[in-house]
């Protein structure tokens, strides 16, 4: 039970942390990027111990496609991240209420063009995949896999932020779009399925161009 109640805390921090600099800054890239860095940061230290720090279902999937959870595990880890996170969401929201928007994903830069959001979206998910199972491959990356991990979310956030104000996590996108409504949650959709999908391709891709490698959990 202990697992899953961290599970439920570290996506509530998550979410408030992230989407309230990104709403106070105007979605600053710098300070956004950062601030998603030092939550993932304070997470991994403060519930890692317990849950491993999951706080995202497309990695809780990866983790359960490659053994490392049991089933039942990883239907609770979902439903802490996933269906509990409306309470969060729910006070960010009553947080934040004079504001338009909560942070929720938008394709405004891209013009409304869904399949540009899809691409980004698929393209940062990929890389910052394939550095985190790269990194947690082998015994001896261990001592810089928090320094990989780490600095693969700051460059996806750098890199793409602007575009779609990133996801890489569909609980990080479902509750911000839910409250705000509008054409957030019309094309939320597309922030759901492209982490959840990719991150199963790219473990897939990998695991099968390092099939020597050792497969393990996300934060260990």
């Amino acid at each position: 039970m202990k697992k899953y109640i961290a599970e439920c805390l570290g996506t509530m921090i998550l979410v408030i942390f992230w989407c309230w600099v990104a709403v106070r800054t105007g979605v600053d890239i710098v300070a956004t990027a950062l601030a998603f860095w030092l939550v993932i940061v304070a997470l991994a230290y403060a519930i890692g111990p317990i849950s491993g720090c999951h706080v995202n279902p497309a990695v809780s999937l990866w983790v359960w496609l490659s053994w490392g959870m049991k089933t039942k595990d990883f239907w609770y880890y979902v439903l802490a991240q996933f269906i509990w996170g409306i309470l969060w969401a729910a006070i960010l929201g009553f947080l934040l209420w004079w504001y338009s928007i909560l942070g929720s994903n938008s394709l405004d830069w891209v013009f409304g063009n869904v399949w540009v959001g899809l691409l980004a979206e698929i393209i940062l998910t990929f890389v910052f995949v394939y550095a985190v199972l790269g990194v947690t491959s082998k015994e001896e990356f261990s001592p810089v896999a928090w320094l990989v991990i780490w600095g693969a979310l700051i460059l996806v956030h750098l890199l793409w932020l602007w575009l779609t104000w990133t996801s890489v996590n569909p609980a990080r996108s479902f509750w911000p779009a839910l409250f705000e409504w509008r054409e957030s949650l019309k094309i939320v959709w597309i922030f759901i399925i492209a982490p959840l999908i990719w991150w199963w391709l790219a473990a897939l891709a990998f695991n099968f161009l390092n099939k020597e490698s050792k497969k393990r959990r996300f934060w260990h």
